[in-house]
């Protein structure tokens, strides 16, 4: 990717990782649920006081990293030199991570099944909103995005000289985002067969928390790119 343009994808993703982790406001904000053994979307719930608040940020933040990554999508196709199939991957990843994202704020939960007993039995009868289903799925699409778009543009910072950065660090993140990753799938496994929650709070922001990192050590990358 050639400097021309650069700055904008940067500054996209800049700020999407920004908006990514608005999260972090339940550290000074009253939400009254446990930042250890919650989901980061129960925030967004739409029976939490500071729901509209939180998807809001993820309705933004999805928005941005979208952009970001739809932009650097277009140059990349259009340069020859540029047009490589690791950086293809990539971005289009980190465009599903954007869009998926984005969705996650108008398919809220309608309620808090990891402090709320009375909603996880709803949740595991069937008898909660479509949203609880399809916030499911556009949550997995975006995670999946998001583990597509970080491999591949590491690799691709690696293989290609790219973006120094993300070949340098990009590895450590990959691998840490990778354990966050089955930390959160086997909590979320045990909290649906009743088996507790595993500290699936702390596991699943760890998880988001990388994802951010990583997407500000790559606007932080790409602003600094003089060439491809």
């Amino acid at each position: 990717m050639s400097t021309i343009g650069t700055r904008p994808v940067a500054a996209l993703l800049g700020l999407g990782a920004t908006a990514y982790t608005a999260w972090v406001l339940e550290v000074v904000l009253s939400t009254g649920l446990d930042p250890v053994q919650t989901y980061v979307s129960e925030l967004a719930a739409e029976d939490q006081p500071m729901g509209g608040l939180f998807r809001a940020t993820d309705f933004t933040a999805g928005l941005l990293v979208l952009a970001g990554a739809l932009l650097a999508l277009l140059r990349t196709v259009r340069r020859p030199e540029s047009r490589r199939p690791w950086a293809l991957a990539g971005w289009a990843g980190l465009a599903l991570f954007g869009a998926a994202t984005a969705a996650d704020a108008w398919l809220p939960l309608s309620c808090a099944p990891t402090v709320d007993p009375e909603c996880a039995a709803r949740e595991t009868a069937g008898l909660v909103p479509a949203t609880h289903q399809a916030h499911a799925v556009s949550s997995s699409l975006a995670m999946t995005g998001a583990l597509a778009g970080i491999i591949c543009l590491t690799v691709a910072a690696r293989r290609y000289g790219w973006w120094a950065p993300v070949a340098r660090t990009g590895p450590v993140l990959v691998l840490l985002e990778l354990l966050a990753t089955v930390w959160t799938l086997g909590a979320v496994t045990a909290f649906t067969a009743g088996r507790g929650t595993w500290s699936l709070g702390a596991g699943q922001r760890l998880q988001v928390l990388l994802v951010a990192v990583w997407l500000a050590t790559l606007a932080w990358a790409v602003a600094k790119e003089r060439r491809t």
